[in-house]
């Protein structure tokens, strides 16, 4: 499968993110991933749709945002309008179907997450409602730079298992949270294609290097 690399803005220096995303359409990445906190399913808060409208004339990227809110169809409409071509939703805060349909009738692409604590089969009714991507996190979610939890891989290959068996082995299937150089491999082998990582690209001597490094 086509290997994408999404890294996350989280870890970008936010005085300059205009010019951050365009060091990473440069570098070779695939998507800028949009980590979205609101403070309540999450601890932390980082930014919203204004973060999202302000980079979008920086890049021609897909803009992937992950919303960590709670009632989030309620702010569907502003991330569309601010320039999201993806917008990912937790299985633990809404009605995936019902919100799929909202995004969907927006013409934006509609994805949906897992924390780690949550089993993997609570996410399979969203690839039968025609997600677009799933994200797995393999972190919890709120603060950058935890390590990776290792039971995540199985849930990436009990997840693909499930895609194949399907009929959508092509599926999309992203992974957040504590990816480096050197545990990409056993990810990408599990059957995830789409990476996300904050600190290892942000944080390299040489980001174009670390992302072709990410690709496995």
């Amino acid at each position: 499968m086509n290997i994408k690399i999404a890294p996350s803005i989280l870890a970008s220096d936010f005085s300059k993110v205009g010019e951050e995303v365009q060091r990473l359409e440069k570098s070779g990445a695939d998507l800028v991933h949009c980590d979205v906190m609101d403070g309540n399913f999450v601890p932390p808060i980082t930014f919203g749709a204004q973060m999202v409208r302000a980079i979008r004339p920086h890049t021609n990227l897909p803009l992937d945002c992950h919303l960590m809110v709670l009632h989030p169809e309620t702010h569907i409409e502003d991330f569309v309008r601010a320039g999201a071509d993806n917008i990912t939703v937790h299985v633990e805060t809404c009605d995936i179907p019902a919100l799929f349909q909202k995004i969907a009738a927006y013409g934006v692409k509609k994805s949906a997450v897992i924390n780690p604590e949550t089993d993997v089969e609570k996410v399979f009714p969203a690839v039968e409602a025609g997600a677009d991507m799933i994200l797995l996190m393999s972190v919890h979610p709120g603060w950058g730079g935890q390590k990776f939890i290792p039971e995540t891989l199985k849930k990436i290959e009990l997840l693909r298992d499930f895609c194949i068996k399907c009929g959508r082995a092509e599926l999309d299937i992203e992974v957040d949270g504590g990816i480096t150089e050197e545990n990409v491999k056993d990810v990408i082998a599990a059957g995830a294609n789409v990476i996300v990582a904050g600190s290892t690209v942000f944080r390299s001597k040489d980001m174009a290097e670390t992302v072709k490094r990410l690709r496995g």
